[in-house]
């Protein structure tokens, strides 16, 4: 391995520039220093080679936009995007990773008989509850929970301000609790 090297202004104006012998070096002595510590974590040693090449990119793609500023840091950032791309790959190897055999069964995605009963069992109550209510607070509850009206069409409608139908919500739906908490007493 090459001994530490020293950055400047000049290096990375040649870099900009594709000096064939400047980018050479550069590919050489970090792609060196990237791939050791890719292979160091285990979780990278298959990658070793994605996250050198990855890296190099970033880093040459940025140097030619003009992020790095302090040619003496270039080690440090270089660093630091080796870092980040593994983190990446990490992330992603762990949403795309295979299952394990024994994980059993996955879900459906749809409702099981039980919970459809369930969910029965609620709409019933709601509906029984919501036929207890006094015909404003049904309403009120209608328009901005079933039928999604917009708050200031219902406004007009009930000929009330913004803030009065924050307290006749409020009221309505404490009335439809205590409704509901009396059906399942029944129940």
């Amino acid at each position: 391995m090459e001994p530490r090297f020293s950055f400047d202004a000049d290096y990375l104006r040649r870099l900009r520039e594709d000096d064939e012998a400047t980018t050479e070096h550069f590919a050489e002595y970090f792609g060196t220093l990237i791939r050791i510590k890719a292979v160091s974590r285990q979780r990278f040693r298959h990658v070793a080679e994605d996250v050198r090449q990855e890296t190099l990119l970033r880093v040459l793609r940025n140097l030619r936009r003009g992020v790095i500023e302090h040619p003496e840091r270039l080690g440090a950032y270089v660093n630091t995007v080796a870092n980040h791309v593994m983190l990446e790959m990490f992330r992603r190897d762990s949403r795309l990773g295979d299952f394990p055999e024994d994980a059993g069964e996955i879900p459906s995605g749809q409702a099981s008989a039980e919970s459809g009963l369930l969910q029965d069992e609620r709409t019933k109550l709601v509906r029984r509850a919501l036929s207890e209510l006094e015909d404003k607070d049904r309403k009120v509850l209608q328009r901005i929970f079933i039928d999604e009206a917009d708050k200031d069409a219902v406004c007009s409608e009930f000929n009330v301000t913004r803030e009065y139908l924050r307290v006749l919500l409020h009221r309505a739906r404490s009335r439809l609790r205590t409704a509901l908490s009396r059906g399942r007493a029944s129940a």
